[in-house]
């Protein structure tokens, strides 16, 4: 019986393992044998999650064939991996990509570390701040005394709890959309949002159209959904969105959904404009294509001077072309598992009636609390708080980038809690797998593409600052020095470290 799940075809393979550059030369460096650069490509491919485990690799021939190399040079590379551990054959089944024993498997989205392992590993792999103390102890004994009528009841609220879709058609309604609790429906986090969205819409083979680069976990949640997905390029730095080229793709792909990440997207940083916002909305209505509009980074403005533009659904005044999703995840803290989706009253309706089978309900104490913090002005003090340390942190995080790796670019963004850098010509993917060796946890650019775009990018996010900032960069340039050279740190192995 064959033990592999899924299939990699030969030309999908090619493709990634292309979008992988080589480490440069440096003196004294000799270029790996090609079998040893080809095992080592598809074994980063496995590490990242780009390739899955358990997945059937192609036949020799035709992956030479690909690759316009020797079969030789492809069994060679397949006796390698096999001689890791990361490859599994059987005559007759073929070959299939493993995990060596004892290894955790890859994931194929973004993960933060368990707690237990932050001691000696620093974590920027996950773009989340602690809770804004005390606003969370506060904001749950104010759901505790308000649950006692709640818990008489049966609990499920498929569309959420009604004082907190109120609550929330009413900011809309003070942001300058009017909006009924009818147009809202409470979600297990903007995941849950996604997800119920890419049901409703975006069915197995559907195409949803993503800027390029975006956020990894929902691409790979729309991947995990089955749909085609149609990347849209993002313009260089912080200018965003290519207005001409999203109206081009969506008259000609016509995808079912868009996905876009107006309010500082994720991982860029860049803030669409009125007009962008505006064209944007326009092209969707134009090609009948349902334009999702993530919403969960809306509040963290870090400049004081940022003048945000109006939300990407008040260019919608109809409601039938734009579906907004919030979230209480990145403004206030990843655990409390709230978010919403905001649009017509018949599309909510027909989530709720989907929901049905997937999870019922939101948990009504997460719900509470945060209908007490939106309700007691705790929510703005708290965000202000969260403001203040990704701030702080983005600064100091930048301070020791600079310093430590004065090769690599990146535009600095006004909000938000990322920073999109170009890594000097050094592969993520590389830089990815030597920072586990000295101690730092790094997602590298093509986690945050489509196909092995963005090799050489990775992702800071603002979660660290002080000493801490400064050793994550000492690390990264350790990282680096292992990718140029094609060798290891030759220094000591990961201090453990408290912030």
């Amino acid at each position: 019986m064959a033990q592999w799940t899924s299939a990699v075809g030969a030309a999908q393979l090619a493709r990634l393992l292309g979008s992988q550059q080589d480490r440069p030369a440096g003196p004294g460096t000799r270029r790996p044998p090609a079998y040893r650069a080809l095992a080592d490509g598809v074994r980063l491919l496995v590490l990242e999650g780009r390739v899955p485990v358990a997945a059937r690799l192609p036949a020799e021939r035709e992956l030479a064939l690909a690759l316009s190399v020797s079969r030789t040079t492809v069994a060679a590379a397949y006796e390698a991996l096999r001689g890791e551990g990361f490859l599994e054959s059987r005559r007759g089944a073929g070959s299939w990509t493993a995990v060596p024993a004892g290894n955790p498997v890859p994931a194929r989205g973004l993960e933060p570390l368990p707690p237990e392992a932050l001691g000696s590993m620093i974590d920027l792999g996950c773009a989340a701040l602690p809770a804004p103390e005390p606003w969370l102890t506060r904001a749950v004994q104010g759901a505790l005394e308000e649950l006692p009528p709640y818990a008489h009841t049966h609990g499920d609220y498929p569309a959420g709890l009604p004082a907190l879709r109120a609550m929330i058609a009413d900011r809309y309604t003070q942001r300058g959309i009017a909006t009924m609790p009818e147009q809202i429906m409470v979600t297990t986090g903007a995941m849950g949002a996604i997800d119920a969205i890419c049901h409703l819409f975006g069915g197995r083979g559907e195409r949803i159209a993503v800027e390029s680069p975006s956020y990894a976990n929902i691409l790979q949640l729309m991947r995990e959904a089955g749909a085609r997905l149609v990347p849209v390029a993002m313009a260089e730095g912080l200018t965003g969105w290519d207005l001409d080229r999203w109206r081009q793709v969506l008259r000609e792909a016509a995808p079912r959904i868009a996905y876009v990440v107006a309010d500082f997207h994720n991982p860029t940083g860049a803030l669409a404009d009125d007009d962008q916002r505006r064209r944007l909305v326009d092209a969707a209505r134009s090609a009948g294509t349902v334009l999702v509009a993530d919403e969960t980074m809306s509040e963290l403005w870090l400049d004081e001077d940022v003048e945000m533009p109006r939300p990407v659904c008040a260019f919608d005044p109809a409601g039938s072309t734009v579906i907004t999703v919030g979230s209480a995840s990145k403004a206030f803290w990843a655990g409390m598992r709230i978010g919403w989706v905001r649009a017509a009253p018949d599309v909510i309706r027909s989530l709720v009636a989907a929901r049905a089978y997937a999870d019922l309900g939101t948990p009504v104490l997460e719900q509470l609390a945060v209908n007490w913090l939106f309700g007691t002005g705790g929510w703005e003090e708290a965000v202000e708080l969260r403001r203040a340390q990704a701030r702080q942190n983005r600064d100091e995080l930048v301070g020791a980038v600079r310093r430590k790796l004065p090769g690599w670019e990146f535009e600095v963004p006004r909000g938000g809690l990322t920073l999109w850098v170009r890594t000097g010509g050094l592969s993520g993917s590389r830089l990815a797998e030597a920072g586990e060796r000295v101690g730092v946890r790094v997602p590298s650019g093509p986690r945050f593409g489509v196909d092995g775009a963005f090799e050489g990018y990775v992702r800071l996010p603002f979660t660290v600052g002080g000493a801490v900032a400064e050793e994550a960069a000492v690390r990264l340039a350790a990282a680096a020095r292992i990718v140029e050279t094609g060798g290891t740190s030759g220094g000591e192995a990961p201090r453990t470290f408290v912030a």
